[in-house]
């Protein structure tokens, strides 16, 4: 991956240019734009775009919590380094390089003004995919795929990544069984600790219990499917520590 810097005054991107050759303000228009095809996911934040001919999902910031109410999507300026969207771009640049299973970054914006930013993401679209989410509302899920996600988040956990909002929104299927985290906005890699891995999953299972509660079935989440997949990560932590 090769990473270049455009700069338009106090609008700066970071972009891949193995994937586009120049980066400009227009590749993010659709930000702005209330047509643009829509992204599932957790805020319904992420559209769906093309960039030089490649699916992609671009994705706004938004603030969470109290301060959201007054600070939609304006972030406070700590030095370009420090910006939510080049922070994430660097980390997810690195997970593909460590060959873990998330979207390969492809470009990155920052708008300042004064001491206040607002930031943009965009990432290589995962084809024919669909959220753990998405898939535990309509129906039961096999065992293996629980198992399967226990295995992905040990081999992030192994890694010394933790994932700062860990949900099954985040957790993204494809149609051979392979599985993806997606959203690492403040997520950093830090020393190994069973502490933080459990706080991941103990969050995970909060959304999870949730999406049950209303699904078709709540039945289809239980405390036998997180068994299967708690099993799985330990086993996973297990055999990266050999």
């Amino acid at each position: 991956m090769s990473r270049k810097i455009a700069r338009y005054g106090g609008e700066v991107i970071l972009y891949d240019d193995a994937v586009l050759s120049h980066a400009e303000p227009a590749l993010f228009a659709p930000a702005q734009s209330a047509q643009a095809p829509r992204a599932s996911g957790g805020r319904g934040t992420a559209l769906f775009v093309d960039c030089a001919g490649q699916p992609c999902v671009l994705r706004h910031y938004y603030r969470g919590g109290l301060i959201g109410r007054l600070l939609s999507d304006q972030f406070f300026w700590l030095g370009e380094s420090m910006t939510r969207c080049f922070r994430e771009w660097l980390l997810l640049e690195k997970l593909q390089d460590m060959g873990l299973p998330v979207p390969r970054p492809v470009a990155a914006r920052y708008r300042r003004s004064g001491l206040i930013y607002t930031a943009d993401l965009i990432t290589a679209r995962l084809p024919d995919v669909e959220s753990l989410a998405a898939r535990l509302a309509c129906g039961a899920v096999p065992d293996e795929t629980w198992r399967r996600v226990g295995e992905c988040i040990a081999r992030f956990h192994a890694a010394g990544v933790w994932h700062a909002d860990l949900n099954a929104h985040n957790v993204q299927l494809d149609s051979s069984g392979r599985i993806f985290l997606l959203d690492f906005d403040r997520g950093r890699i830090r020393p190994a600790a069973r502490s933080w891995q459990q706080s991941n999953l103990a969050r995970l299972h909060r959304s999870l219990s949730k999406i049950s509660a209303n699904s078709t079935d709540p039945r289809n989440f239980s405390a036998q499917e997180w068994r299967w997949l708690v099993e799985s990560h330990a086993a996973g932590l297990a055999g990266a520590q050999r």
